[in-house]
């Protein structure tokens, strides 16, 4: 029913699929998929949820009480004493002495962990990792995938201060060749993100097999529901398979997310735009230039000049040509 994982989930992913779950608006399916996780994870923080972000943290799982074969306050004592009148000994010198002294009988490595315990030694596994990100799959022939996402035009760009609109900036780029296309509209909406389908389609000049994006409502329906969000009915009548991430995970979708944040160090920072028709006439001036900077990831090719090569290597996979 959904994608089970054996790595533990956000903290956050935790909190908002309980607040879901007790809202009793969706069904048990339409939770584990939208957030991807199983029935019994679900279940068993519900069930010490209170309602605060706090109560879903790990506890720890330190037993209430000593094992009755853990070392005891005198072995303890005498392995704190010798490491005070020699700083610098080493463990199998230490593991040696307590042998002689008191005819320490435990094992060399019950040594190791109770020195780990008391902070002689760091314990490695108890060190936060940074995080690695799994090795992503960047198809390698054009027209396989495209990532779209949409971005906010930031307002301090619109010189005309009676201007009230707020404009949204739709974004598609395929993952082989890093082309991108980009179109300014006044509204984030269904209607918008099937009118910018269908543009992308015309300035690539070929049919995407699949397209990812969020769960932003102008992709996907916001509630559950039977009905079929209208970018869907458009993909499958293209014959286009739509992909939707993770909830809260950008990094999912991180080429379109990248070219974002190129776009607000190349062209937002001095942007000052009058009216819609003069902000859809920069951008367009913009696209044309972004799609000709070479780039670290195509081996400081262009775009325009990867999807040449790919053209001319047949290195294609789209579904229909214009």
């Amino acid at each position: 029913m959904a994608i089970i994982s054996h790595k533990s989930h956000d903290i956050k992913t935790k909190f908002h699929a309980c607040k879901t779950y007790r809202s009793s608006n969706y069904t048990i399916y339409h939770i584990c998929n939208k957030y991807h996780i199983s029935k019994a994870s679900l279940m068993r923080w519900n069930k010490v949820f209170d309602g605060t972000i706090e109560s879903l943290k790990e506890k720890s799982r330190k037993p209430h009480t000593p094992h009755p074969n853990s070392h005891t306050e005198a072995e303890l004592t005498k392995i704190t004493n010798l490491i005070k009148r020699n700083p610098h000994i080493g463990l199998t010198e230490l593991y040696t002495k307590l042998r002689e002294q008191i005819a320490y009988s435990r094992h060399y490595c019950s040594l190791y962990r109770v020195l780990v315990r008391l902070g002689y030694y760091i314990n490695k596994s108890s060190v936060k990792k940074k995080h690695k990100p799994k090795k992503y799959h960047t198809p390698e022939f054009l027209g396989e995938k495209m990532q779209m996402d949409v971005k906010y035009v930031p307002r301090e760009c619109n010189a005309n201060l009676g201007d009230d609109y707020r404009y949204y900036q739709y974004t598609i780029i395929d993952e082989a060749s890093r082309e991108r296309f980009l179109y300014a509209y006044k509204e984030q909406s269904s209607h918008s993100t099937i009118d910018f389908l269908y543009r992308a389609i015309c300035y690539f000049g070929y049919v995407p097999r699949t397209i990812q994006t969020d769960n932003g409502f102008e992709f996907s329906n916001f509630r559950e529901t039977t009905r079929t969000h209208p970018f869907d009915l458009e993909c499958q009548k293209l014959g286009i398979t739509h992909k939707l991430i993770k909830p809260r995970t950008p990094r999912h979708n991180g080429k379109v997310e990248r070219s974002h944040r190129n776009d607000n160090e190349r062209f937002y920072q001095y942007l000052k735009f009058y009216d819609y028709e003069d902000l859809q006439k920069q951008m367009q001036q913009y696209l044309r230039r972004s799609n000709r900077i070479g780039m670290t990831p195509l081996k400081y090719k262009t775009p325009i000049e990867m999807r040449n090569y790919l053209i001319a290597n047949n290195l294609t996979n789209y579904l229909a040509s214009e």
